[in-house]
């Protein structure tokens, strides 16, 4: 596991080849087995959590039972609840493997001694959050605006790789449609 984040971290980010095992050594692996929770509900966040191969959801679910999918994690991505994460609250939310997943984490303590005597770690960091702000925007964004079928292109087009490894329910829970709304989409596609 720590192979493919060393060839994560030489490729994605500016860090020396001694910074990058400085961040490896703190690193905890960790297999999930499918519908094996990361997180759940209640809970308080204490980890930082690289994908290293597999898929995650982040979801939460309504006081009718509806699951809602916040977002999906795959492999070469970072997760976490970032409010109970950073206010040490309990998390309203679940992470849960949707299929086998191999995780590395990193404890909070941990992370954040790295971000202090790492500055360019503390620079990466900086710049993921901005860019899961600018992602959460476009998602809220085409959520509020969007026509279904609008909702469903935009997440063909930005998530092609995830498709064949998504159960068309998770798919709707992600779009916020029923089942049948989505399915009729896909048909009407399909006889285009």
């Amino acid at each position: 596991m720590i192979a493919e984040f060393q060839t994560y971290c030489r490729t994605m980010t500016h860090l020396t080849p001694e910074e990058i095992d400085q961040v490896c050594t703190l690193a905890t692996p960790r297999t999930l087995q499918k519908n094996e929770d990361l997180l759940k509900q209640g809970q308080i966040c204490r980890h930082k959590t690289f994908i290293i191969k597999g898929l995650l959801r982040s979801y939460g679910t309504a006081a009718d039972g509806t699951e809602y999918i916040l977002h999906f994690s795959p492999e070469r991505s970072w997760t976490l609840d970032p409010e109970s994460y950073h206010l040490l609250t309990a998390t309203r939310f679940n992470i849960t493997a949707i299929e086998r997943t191999d995780v590395l984490q990193w404890n909070k303590e941990a992370f954040d001694r790295l971000l202090r005597e790492i500055p360019a770690l503390d620079r990466y960091s900086q710049l993921m959050v901005s860019k899961s702000n600018y992602i959460g925007r476009h998602r809220l964004f085409t959520t509020l605006s969007s026509t279904p079928e609008e909702k469903y292109d935009d997440f063909v087009r930005n998530n092609p790789g995830l498709l064949p490894r998504l159960p068309l329910h998770m798919i709707a829970a992600y779009l916020g449609m029923s089942l049948k709304t989505l399915t009729r989409i896909r048909h009407a596609q399909l006889h285009r």
